[in-house]
């Protein structure tokens, strides 16, 4: 009888290890795209379908998302953009937005954050109303 209470606080240790780590991670990205996107005009972070989104506006550019149980940043593309990023490795079309532009970059592995920058804001200029991007020149 005790070895099952054992093996049962041992699969609960390993569960809850593995559930702190993920959240973990997913605070570490969280941080980053943060510190990236609320600087830019206007910007908000709001909850969309359960995950973090970050709004120009009333349009989204971004987002912190899990498929396929890998957590991605999702971002808006130029078409010419979406076919070049997605011939790259840790790049694949987004699921259900793909059709509109949006882009998924793998998260768990390493991410190259000054590229992942450059994509935001090229995002972030996308949905921009004007107002917005001549606050972003100044």
């Amino acid at each position: 009888m005790l070895w099952r209470a054992d093996r049962r606080l041992r699969h609960s240790r390993l569960l809850r290890s593995a559930v702190i780590e993920d959240l973990t991670k997913r605070g570490q990205l969280l941080k980053q795209l943060r510190e990236i996107c609320l600087p830019l005009p206007e910007c908000k972070e709001t909850l969309k379908w359960g995950n973090p989104t970050f709004v120009a506006g009333r349009k989204m550019f971004a987002a912190l998302d899990r498929y396929h149980d890998r957590w991605c940043i999702a971002f808006v593309a130029t078409f010419p953009d979406q076919k070049r990023l997605v011939a790259k490795p840790g790049f694949f079309p987004a699921p259900y937005a793909a059709k509109y532009g949006w882009v998924c970059r793998d998260a768990e592995g390493k991410v190259n954050w000054k590229e992942m920058e450059n994509l935001l804001l090229a995002s972030y200029r996308l949905v921009a109303l004007k107002r917005m991007l001549a606050a972003l020149e100044r």
